[in-house]
């Protein structure tokens, strides 16, 4: 954990042949790793866990995040228990709507109304109860036959950390979640606004959340600048570029479905933007949206990634800014700080990042 009392986690694209790198992250102090699900980009989630789990010895290993939508809640909970078998007491379930993972299939994320079900159900699995459970059309009781016999691990109770955005899916994750994890601008007004939420999220489902029983984590990526270094240099660029063009991904998505603004820091690259994605075929557009994922910056995409951009959704600074920053955000109310550097930066991001921030 950092001086500010901050802890570091990182996300893994999920990906067998990256587990050194996870166990180097351990090595160097993070505390968390998120293996992402995306089903049609990277690699099958519990397979990398799993590999994870018998090479590591300290880390907390978990999902960032299991998409609700293409697996039923029994089946989600049966895969943490399995990997909790592995690692007991180090396993915990990020769960989200699939903002990415249904997107890039043609479809639009699970409902708000079905992810309330689905997350009910979830934490009872996951808890080893027995649940009413209602699949295709039928409800029949439901509940793991074979808990103590080695298969799984559902002694070691296993935290949920639910993905959200918007109030109503912040409301969720008061109302049934263990902690939030969330992708937001890592500023201090961020995560004050992100907090309130859910403190009222919290009064109204009758929960008292604080930090000791709701820790909130945040997805980003961090740089440390070398002295004079502007955040247009091409190191900048190339350790934070994927995941800036990402922020536009997501953009792209909110505002063609649901006609929302687009954030004044776009208002100078906007409109190119999206008239190179609208040029796309419509029936096709899902399969050119997402591409290079939070992993590289395709060569059409790389005059998107700009200043702006990169200072609105990356932690970006000097040494010395950014262990003032983390100091900051920790006070505000982030208790981590997720890493995801694109592929081929990734060991020397948390590298440096360690070194600033994360003391031996």
């Amino acid at each position: 954990m950092s001086p500010q009392g901050m802890q570091f986690g990182i996300c893994l694209a999920s990906r067998p042949d990256d587990i050194d790198y996870v166990v180097e992250a351990e090595r160097r102090g993070y505390t968390h790793l998120w293996a992402a699900d995306s089903q049609m980009i990277w690699s099958d989630v519990y397979a990398t866990m799993a590999l994870a789990a018998v090479r590591t010895s300290t880390m907390q290993i978990g999902t960032g995040v299991a998409v609700a939508p293409t697996r039923p809640a029994p089946v989600t909970a049966a895969g943490h228990a399995t990997i909790n078998q592995l690692a007991p007491g180090r396993v915990f379930c990020g769960i989200g709507t699939g903002n990415t993972a249904m997107r890039i299939m043609g479809h639009p994320p699970m409902p708000i109304a079905e992810f309330d079900q689905y997350l009910a159900d979830l934490r009872a699995f996951l808890d080893g109860a027995e649940v009413d459970y209602t699949f295709r059309g039928r409800t029949a009781p439901t509940r793991h036959l074979m808990p103590n016999a080695g298969f799984v691990n559902l002694t070691h109770r296993i935290p949920m950390y639910v993905s959200a955005f918007g109030p109503k899916a912040m409301g969720l994750a008061a109302r049934h979640g263990d902690g939030l994890i969330t992708s937001i601008p890592p500023t201090v007004d961020a995560v004050v606004h992100a907090r309130d939420r859910l403190t009222r999220a919290a009064a109204e489902a009758g929960r008292d959340l604080t930090r000791e029983n709701f820790p909130m984590a945040t997805l980003t990526t961090a740089l440390v600048l070398a002295p004079g270094e502007t955040l247009d240099s091409e190191r900048v660029r190339r350790q934070t570029g994927a995941f800036a063009i990402t922020s536009l991904h997501y953009t792209y998505e909110q505002v063609t479905q649901f006609n929302k603004r687009p954030p004044a820091h776009l208002a100078d690259i906007w409109d190119d933007y999206r008239a190179q994605l609208d040029a796309q075929p419509a029936e096709r557009r899902h399969l050119w949206t997402h591409r290079g994922h939070n992993c590289w910056v395709e060569d059409d995409e790389e005059r998107f990634v700009t200043p702006e951009l990169i200072d609105r959704t990356c932690l970006v600074g000097t040494a010395e800014d950014l262990r003032q920053r983390v100091g900051e955000l920790h006070a505000a109310g982030l208790d981590q700080l997720v890493l995801l550097p694109p592929l081929a930066e990734k060991e020397s991001v948390i590298a440096e990042v360690a070194d600033a921030l994360i003391p031996t």
